[in-house]
């Protein structure tokens, strides 16, 4: 529920967005081969979709001071491939009073890791029950624009990237020798 509200600030800051649920991806374990624990791996679906991403919004409960370990197994079955270079932001939702920070310093450590750029911007939701009501209605608006600026953060930053690498390519062109032949 708190990805939904991120993506919206980054719809409305202009980026195509989708939600992906890593259930929907039947991921194999990381370390073993592919197929070795008998179900078809989604792994290569999941890479060419993160791959195609100029920014990603990454989600999870915190579970025992971590985050979640279908988020782990994913990001080490994936590396710079899909990382590198992309514009990452952090929420973490928890039970509890203390919010989901360790979860997002792992999350922003695994994000610097892989070469990604984390904004200094995350948004942590302690007692997250307060926060959405079970049929996902925001009952908190504080927390509703935090996550809608996240989203918005992301999106901007990674257009300024993208337009970045545009102009060194033009540059770059424009430095380059003529064809001799041409």
């Amino acid at each position: 529920m708190a990805l939904e509200v991120a993506l919206a600030g980054a719809t409305q800051a202009g980026a195509q967005t989708s939600l992906l649920n890593l259930r929907d991806f039947d991921l194999q374990f990381a370390g073993l081969a592919d197929g070795e624990d008998g179900a078809s791996s989604g792994l290569a679906r999941l890479s060419q979709i993160v791959r195609g991403a100029h920014g990603i919004l990454l989600g999870t409960p915190e579970y025992h001071g971590s985050l979640s370990g279908v988020l782990k197994n994913a990001l080490d079955l994936m590396g710079f491939d899909e990382f590198e270079g992309k514009m990452i932001g952090l929420v973490g939702v928890s039970a509890g009073r203390m919010g989901a920070f360790d979860a997002l310093n792992t999350l922003r450590n695994v994000g610097r890791a892989l070469h990604a750029w984390v904004v200094p911007e995350q948004v942590s939701i302690p007692e997250v029950s307060r926060v959405f009501s079970k049929n996902g209605e925001l009952l908190d608006r504080a927390i509703g624009e935090r996550l809608l600026h996240l989203g918005t953060r992301v999106a901007e930053f990674a257009k300024l990237h993208e337009c970045g690498r545009d102009r060194e390519f033009v540059s770059s062109w424009e430095a380059a020798m003529e064809n001799p032949g041409g």
